[in-house]
């Protein structure tokens, strides 16, 4: 019987504080990071619609990461879509050298609703700063959620943390609207839009 792979993993479980992620083959083509890919479905359209480009997923599932990693092989895109099995919180720093990533992405991330699980959530003060560190000027942080609290938290701690020169792309503590990236819509988006479910996006892109 296959093993079943969990929907939650607990960030801040002393495992996942102590290990080291594999080191990343990084090219020269623009690199593009989805933040908790999940299963990768993200990866592979947004890398079979962008061919030049290079699409990394970070995941703190193993079993997943293993599961991208045999589908990039079968598809013989394994140059071009890479999976990492890291704790966002602890490795960004070590993945992704300063000024190195052109758009980090975090799609529909686990909303974690009770108070006491808000720790758990993917963007933290610190990862707003290693996410600036890593991204080249002009580079980006795209996030997006049908989730307001989930959302609105995001933009607070960003608006709070971004280091200088890390600025919304839009009015300050305005959601966007639409995706300027529609061209590779992620499940969950393709069924909010279906089912009428407003999705809370924002935008930040750094200056210096």
């Amino acid at each position: 019987m296959a093993s079943r792979i969990r929907h939650h993993v607990n960030p801040l479980s002393m495992r996942m504080l102590e290990f080291d992620p594999e080191p990343l083959a990084l090219s020269e083509r623009p690199i593009h990071v989805e933040l908790g890919c999940a299963e990768g479905e993200f990866l592979f359209r947004f890398a079979a619609a962008h061919p030049d480009y290079q699409v990394i997923g970070v995941e703190i599932r193993k079993d997943l990461v293993h599961d991208i990693r045999k589908t990039a092989q079968q598809q013989k895109v394994s140059d071009r879509v890479q999976a990492v099995f890291a704790n966002i919180p602890i490795h960004l720093d070590l993945l992704f050298p300063p000024n190195s990533v052109t758009r980090f992405y975090l799609n529909f991330p686990d909303p974690y609703f009770k108070r006491e699980q808000h720790k758990r959530r993917v963007l933290t003060p610190e990862v707003v700063r290693s996410v600036h560190a890593a991204l080249i000027p002009g580079g980006e942080l795209f996030f997006q959620s049908d989730v307001f609290d989930t959302a609105l938290d995001a933009m607070y701690i960003t608006e709070l943390h971004a280091p200088a020169g890390f600025e919304s792309v839009g009015e300050p503590w305005t959601f966007l609207r639409d995706n300027p990236y529609a061209d590779s819509p992620t499940r969950r988006e393709r069924f909010c839009t279906e089912e009428g479910i407003r999705i809370w996006r924002f935008c930040y892109r750094k200056s210096a």
